[in-house]
């Protein structure tokens, strides 16, 4: 009897900063992947010494290490999309820009600024950012205070919003999804521009302390549906729901902005 084809999970690169405190960072990104059925690898760019409270102190992988690192990973194991977060300067954008597979779908949230407060991207990278890596971009997924600081202009409504992430796909992604948390009111808007047209994704705010991290969640979340050969837009649905669900399951740990509920799709013990 002939067995059915084995479907293998996507396999997601991660190429981003460690979180200490698990909440953010590679720890939400691998958590998310496998969460969602995805195999998840990782090129570690930074060390962080991060709780909930924030973060304390940085230490910078060198940019040689890292680009080795995504290229002995993507040479035995490959990957079906990559996903970035924490860069922190140019010469780390230049090594990761240098070893991105052509026609690998590359999600690139453009970690900036940390829920404390601290910087996490050296000002002087945000022109090789624009330069290097958004021209490779599949889907650049900035908050609102990150799409400001790349397009140097405030973003303070919905429709500041379709603007901005027309502005931000003229930078050279092939989309956007800016997201809209930041701005007060009791729905959190979401937009998704590329070349077809302009979609709004909306739900109702969920009043929690407990949202570290989901940035860096929802674009593994993203990757992950990307690297399974999901549509764009349906990619994004499962997202934001996995994200939303994630909230709302929270472990409530810490004294700060607490970690997110990552394993709900698996289930108590």
């Amino acid at each position: 009897m002939t067995q059915p084809p084995r479907i293998l999970p996507p396999r997601v690169l991660i190429v981003a900063g460690s979180d200490s405190g698990g909440g953010a960072g590679l720890q939400a990104d691998l958590k998310t992947v496998l969460a969602l059925g995805g195999y998840g690898m990782t090129a570690v760019t930074a060390l962080t010494a991060q709780n909930t409270e924030g973060v304390h102190a940085v230490l910078p992988v060198p940019a040689d290490f890292v680009r080795r690192q995504m290229r002995v990973v993507l040479d035995d194991l490959g990957a079906d999309a990559i996903k970035t977060g924490m860069l922190k300067d140019a010469d780390i954008i230049a090594a990761v820009a240098a070893e991105l597979p052509d026609g690998v779908p590359l999600v690139v949230d453009p970690v900036m600024i940390a829920k404390g407060g601290a910087a996490l991207l050296d000002l002087t990278a945000i022109d090789a950012l624009k330069r290097l890596l958004l021209p490779r971009t599949t889907v650049l997924t900035p908050n609102l205070p990150e799409a400001e600081a790349l397009l140097g202009t405030a973003i303070g409504d919905l429709d500041a919003m379709k603007r901005a992430a027309e502005a931000l796909l003229g930078l050279g992604p092939a989309a956007v999804l800016l997201k809209g948390g930041h701005l007060p009111g009791e729905t959190v808007h979401d937009v998704l521009v590329d070349r077809s047209g302009v979609e709004v994704f909306s739900a109702p705010r969920i009043d929690s302390r407990h949202t570290h991290g989901t940035g860096c969640t929802l674009a593994s979340a993203l990757a992950t549906g990307l690297g399974a050969g999901c549509p764009l837009a349906d990619a994004v649905r499962r997202a934001r729901d996995y994200v939303r669900a994630a909230i709302r399951t929270a472990p409530g740990f810490g004294r700060g902005h607490g970690p997110l509920g990552h394993g709900h799709t698996v289930g108590p013990f």
